[in-house]
């Protein structure tokens, strides 16, 4: 009976210290999710937090409730770093750095008026990111992630030049193939780094810190 006693005691000390394990596992592994997320928001422009209930928003009207709002706060990031004044050397303006042709062809296809037509103006601003992304990603095809690749780089370097490189890598090629193309159809090869770079900037390094925004795209 002593050594069934003295067995029954072991097993419990054990299961206690089991307990205390798996207790004192659970709390670091929270403790660091939670530093990890307060580290990624702290790490977002103090501008984006202003404007991230009106861009989820808007998201959500023009993609549905499932939209990438991450990938396009990654891009107004990229685009203007947030700042509703911003004005490129080539003259592009706003959040999301419409040119002055873009714009004015923005507005004439969605039946806004010249005063309406706000390139520095944060809602005006999302909802044409947003949008021209939409209208873009009906153009496109592939798997999401490469749809919205493409998207982006339609974005920043032209729909149309994109469709020839499409066109150019063959029926059915695939985001790499397409990429590969870029310089051998009607863009100028000296483009090409910067277009191929920002989908990756966007989708691959700025979109996971918004990933407390909505759903993360990644490849599938």
């Amino acid at each position: 009976m002593r050594r069934r006693s003295q067995m029954t005691e072991s097993a419990k000390l054990f299961l206690a210290l089991l307990f205390m394990f798996v207790v004192v596992f659970v709390v670091a592994m929270l403790a660091t999710v939670i530093t990890s997320s307060q580290a990624c928001a702290q790490d977002l422009p103090r501008t984006a937090l202003q404007h991230r209930a009106e861009l989820t928003r808007i998201a959500h009207a023009g993609w549905g409730l499932d939209a990438p709002v991450p990938m396009f706060a990654a891009q107004i990031q990229q685009e203007s770093g947030w700042n509703p004044q911003a004005v490129s050397r080539v003259g592009a303006k706003g959040m999301a750095q419409f040119m002055p042709a873009t714009s004015k062809w923005w507005c004439t296809l969605n039946k806004l008026s010249a005063t309406d037509c706000q390139p520095s103006n944060p809602v005006w601003a999302m909802r044409s990111l947003v949008g021209y992304d939409r209208w873009i990603y009906q153009r496109v095809s592939g798997a999401e992630f490469d749809r919205l690749w493409a998207t982006l780089r339609s974005y920043n370097g032209g729909l149309g030049h994109w469709q020839k490189e499409a066109a150019k890598a063959g029926i059915g090629a695939d985001r790499v193939a397409i990429d590969a193309a870029c310089g051998r159809a009607s863009r100028h090869i000296i483009h090409c780094a910067e277009n191929l770079s920002y989908p990756d900037r966007i989708l691959n390094r700025i979109q996971p810190r918004y990933a407390s925004w909505g759903r993360v795209v990644v490849p599938t």
